[in-house]
């Protein structure tokens, strides 16, 4: 096993990348202790036998440049492969400002062959690969230093079989002519604005059951300053304070150092220095709020009207429809966009792109009265009226 750690090394096998019709990536990173992901180690291939056409890149070793690595990634003669690309890509869009193109995640194409809902690389691997998985190193401190040959050889299937999935994927969608629909589906990973952080916006993943303006006031500014207290220190969220905390301080808003003393769920360290300041000049914003700027929480789905046996007809519509193409339901259409559909929404996901041609079509049909599903043996059809 080939372990990269110098600028020059990674340069020379980007090189070599470039070459090929495409490389595979993966990623080992920690983010238990910090607010970003660390990159811990990186593993690349290209289609080769040879030692050299699949190697791990070590950026804990030495003082190394990933900018080949982006100078690669932007290179359009080359496809970057992944296997669910989220969170791989958040760290180089956050490192480096980069997006690799063009870009293939075996997940989401695992997905539109029909490979069920949000096919896992073990699963890939066990049915294209052939292969099984040594999955004693899966739960391993990656940035712990020197790495055992067992951590190295797991990391570095992560991309080899990978390599073999991605030929497999591809020509599937290839004779399916179901590439564009992947491509569909890529353009929100492709898309900057994914990886961009909006503390004024996280009050929105705070789950509660009190809904009031005044409330909403307390957790948008609270959720804003825990937001930008943790990006900026580099912290988990939960280690400024967790999301019942924060109910607890929108509740009790305390004003003074005395009144956070009495919380019963902050953490010990946020009731002194700059971030129980924060906390009480958050308070102290919250409740300045007038009612006109109190923020709006979307009611839209308590308003929607939803026809429950419609919406049940649609079920059996996507499953019918999902088993003929072989598709994963949920890639076509959620639960929830079948319950607005039933209730008359037409500006949802699933009735665009390839989801209308699969789907939407025949959903609108059976909401308008034009067709009707019936029992053919084991299977369900549409049947025209």
């Amino acid at each position: 096993m080939i372990t990269i750690t110098t600028t020059e090394e990674l340069a020379a096998f980007c090189d070599r990348a470039r070459q090929a019709p495409y490389v595979t990536v993966d990623t080992e990173f920690l983010r238990e202790r910090t607010y970003y992901a660390k990159l811990c180690l990186l593993q690349l291939a290209v289609p080769g036998e040879d030692e050299g056409a699949a190697v791990l890149v070590d950026p804990l070793e030495g003082e190394m440049s990933l900018a080949p690595l982006y100078d690669l990634f932007r290179d359009k003669s080359t496809v970057k492969v992944f296997h669910a690309a989220r969170q791989d890509l958040e760290i180089f869009f956050v490192e480096g400002g980069v997006i690799p193109t063009p870009l293939f995640d075996t997940q989401v194409a695992a997905m539109v062959c029909g490979f069920g809902e949000q096919a896992g690389y073990e699963t890939l691997v066990k049915r294209i690969a052939r292969e099984n998985l040594d999955k004693t190193s899966r739960f391993t401190d990656w940035s712990r230093r020197p790495l055992s040959e067992a951590q190295k050889a797991y990391a570095l299937a992560d991309v080899t079989h990978l390599r073999v999935i991605y030929e497999h994927l591809s020509d599937e969608l290839e004779r399916t002519g179901r590439t564009a629909w992947v491509n569909e589906e890529l353009s929100v990973l492709t898309n900057p604005a994914t990886y961009v952080i909006h503390p004024e916006e996280a009050w929105q993943r705070v789950k509660t059951r009190n809904n009031s303006g005044k409330f909403m006031a307390l957790v948008k500014e609270l959720a804003e300053f825990r937001e930008r207290y943790a990006r900026d220190a580099n912290l988990p969220r939960s280690r400024v304070f967790k999301d019942d905390a924060l109910l607890e301080l929108a509740s009790t808003k305390p004003r003074t150092a005395e009144d956070l003393a009495r919380s019963r769920l902050l953490l010990r360290e946020a009731r002194r220095g700059d971030i129980a300041d924060g906390i009480l000049a958050a308070v102290a914003r919250g409740l300045a709020y007038r009612p006109e700027d109190y923020p709006e929480v979307d009611r839209s789905r308590e308003k929607m009207q939803v026809n429950p046996a419609l919406a049940d007809l649609l079920r059996v519509l996507l499953k019918a429809k999902s088993e003929k193409v072989g598709v994963a339901q949920k890639l076509v259409a959620t639960s929830a966009e079948l319950d607005a559909i039933s209730a008359g929404e037409r500006d949802v996901h699933a009735l665009h792109g390839w989801r209308r041609e699969v789907f939407g079509n025949d959903a609108l049909r059976l909401c308008d009265g034009a067709i009707a599903l019936a029992a053919k043996g084991s299977s369900v059809v549409v049947v025209d009226l």
